[in-house]
């Protein structure tokens, strides 16, 4: 129905043209009567002829390609549109969706950093109730050490107490045992190692 109309127009405007055409001529024609020879005329119609009929071939045949043309041209730029609005849709989607994301993002960093904060206090005061155990023990080795070197020194020194005043005594006895003392001692030691045999 489109189509039929489309071509009465077409057809109306082409018999219009060619009507005011050759109003134009016939009106100029006798005033110039004088001017133009028949022969002139019957070629300026057959030219207005030929182009009338061109302008209608190329109007019959071109204008089912022409307006499928535009059709499909209008078709295609409305399905881009369309794409291009619902690309824009998901655009704005995925940014509001990033935007979230990044909101969440900072939230669970400073949950992070937090945690990380927390561990290290509890870190640091386990190292340094760990530091203090170490010092307690180094003290305690320290003092136990001292006591040791302390017993050994004083062992020591009656060690060497105990050999001067054996020197000592054994001195002391040298300068007193007289030789009837001296014979007796050696008496009682052989009767001692005898009654043991």
């Amino acid at each position: 129905m489109r189509q039929s109309a489309m071509r009465n127009k077409t057809s109306a405007a082409l018999l219009g043209a060619g009507a005011l055409l050759l109003l134009s001529l016939l009106l100029a024609a006798p005033a110039q009567a004088a001017e133009i020879s028949p022969q002139k005329l019957w070629d300026l119609f057959y030219r207005v002829l030929n182009f009338a009929v061109l302008v209608f071939i190329l109007l019959y045949f071109l204008k089912k390609p022409t307006v499928n043309f535009f059709n499909n041209r209008r078709e295609s730029i409305r399905a881009e549109l369309e794409e291009l609005e619902a690309k824009r849709l998901e655009v704005e989607r995925a940014y509001k969706e990033s935007e979230g994301k990044m909101a969440t993002l900072e939230a669970k960093a400073q949950e992070i950093v937090a945690e990380a904060v927390r561990q290290g206090e509890a870190e640091r005061e386990r190292i340094l109730a760990e530091a203090e155990r170490a010092a307690a023990n180094m003290k305690r080795q320290a003092e136990m050490a001292v006591q040791h070197e302390l017993a050994v020194a004083k062992a020591r020194l009656k060690s060497e107490i105990a050999e001067e005043a054996a020197k000592a005594a054994e001195e002391l006895v040298r300068q007193q045992l007289q030789p009837a003392d001296q014979g007796r001692m050696i008496a009682g030691y052989l009767d001692k190692v005898g009654g043991v045999q």
